[in-house]
């Protein structure tokens, strides 16, 4: 340990993992310090090989009569929700001791190589650079920024992804690029029944021989222990709420940053505002202030497994559109067997306060169904049909990206 500005810290990872476990923080596991160990060996690596070329003024990486050199072998960590193959990867980024690296979601990054190929194709159309072939300026482009890529949830549903992977990772670790990635899938299931897979099967290949392959089979599912820590109905709807819910949100989605995302509904959309993911959140006034119905609320459950609402009001005589909306809105999220998290202005048989009509009777179903939402039974049952979805369905879309 060292003591940096009076602070202790922790200069490996298994002193910052003995840490979390001494604290209480985190549970001691077998298979995660396996982990912690191959995640140490791959920093000291780093860490000598950056020494190494210390001395080279221009820069290592794609430069000019640089001397060819060993390249540093990455890893590739795969296993189920919830393991702990977040945490281990913070730790890792945290206290890997070089300036030029990279954490981002895999589908975020190949985003970005998406966007660098057009402006490179569009740059060529006006004769602005001379390469045809986008792939290798990319590569370099890429690897100038950053010599050691972390990956979260590394994983290929996208035929436009599939068919370049192989090329331009194969430039990437050319150039002495370090690749660390998680995943829910081990490599040779990566892109599994994809369009032209025989075109992408290079790629496993390289991937292999370019990172260490280590399974994390934890004993428990630490995400889901977190989660089920976390309230899933917040009255009243105060300050207090605010921060709960922020504080499930941040557990549901391990803290990565919330994009929009746009849903296409048979030529119109519908935006979401927050999403991670399969979780998304909404405020009330997002869902049952404005004018949406049944396929609006269907498209969102068709989309997403968990669905965070603030501040739903208590409905009286003047809110009848609006109590019918949330009605409809609630019937579709049980119907889907959907994790519900709300703030609220009182409990759910309190939400209702109009007499007559019949949406007084519609929302006692609603009421109902608000307290099934949140048993255990229900949680337990969701957090099982959400394995199992997350095991067998494609990709999500990109924030920013609409989805069909």
């Amino acid at each position: 340990m060292h003591l940096r500005d009076g602070i202790q810290t922790h200069a490996t990872v298994r002193q910052r993992y003995d840490h979390l476990v001494q604290s209480g923080a985190a549970a001691r596991d077998p298979a995660q310090e396996r982990i912690v160990a191959a995640l140490d060996r791959l920093i000291n690596e780093i860490a000598s090989k950056r020494l190494a070329q210390k001395s080279s003024a221009l820069g290592w990486l794609f430069a000019a009569k640089r001397q060819p050199r060993a390249p540093v072998k990455g890893l590739y960590i795969h296993g189920g929700v919830g393991r702990g193959k977040t945490m281990l990867m913070d730790m890792f980024f945290e206290l890997l001791p070089v300036r030029r690296k990279r954490r981002v979601h895999f589908n975020d990054f190949m985003a970005d190589v998406q966007d660098r190929i057009q402006k490179h194709r569009q740059a060529r159309k006006e004769g602005t650079v001379k390469e045809d072939d986008p792939i290798p300026p990319v590569a370099r482009a890429l690897a100038d920024q950053a010599w050691v890529l972390c990956f979260d949830e590394f994983s290929v549903t996208d035929i436009a992804d599939a068919m370049i992977l192989s090329r331009l990772f194969s430039a990437l670790f050319a150039g002495g690029v370090v690749l660390v990635a998680t995943s829910n899938v081990a490599p040779e299931n990566l892109y599994r029944d994809g369009l032209n897979r025989q075109l992408f099967l290079p790629f496993i290949s390289l991937l292999e021989r370019n990172a260490e392959v280590m399974t994390l089979d934890a004993e428990k599912d630490y995400r889901q222990e977190k989660l089920n820590r976390q309230p899933v109905y917040v009255t009243p709807d105060d300050a207090a709420a605010d921060r709960a819910l922020d504080d499930a949100w941040e557990a549901m989605t391990n803290g990565q940053p919330a994009g929009e995302v746009t849903l296409t509904l048979k030529g119109r959309h519908l935006v979401v505002p927050r999403a991670v993911g399969d979780a998304a959140r909404f405020s009330f006034a997002d869902l049952c202030e404005k004018p949406l119905g049944a396929r609006d609320y269907l498209a969102i459950a068709g989309r997403f497994s968990t669905v965070f609402i603030d501040h739903v009001p208590v409905l009286g005589e003047g809110k009848r559109n609006e109590a019918k909306r949330f009605i409809l809105l609630i019937d579709t999220l049980y119907d889907h067997r959907m994790r519900l998290v709300m703030s609220a202005a009182a409990p759910p048989q309190g939400l209702y306060t109009a007499k007559r009509g019949n949406e007084v009777f519609e929302f006692e179903r609603t009421a109902s169904r608000l307290v099934e939402m949140q048993s255990r039974d229900w949680l337990e049952d969701w957090a099982e049909r959400r394995d199992e979805a997350r095991s067998s369905r494609p990709d999500e879309p990109r924030a920013g990206q609409a989805a069909q």
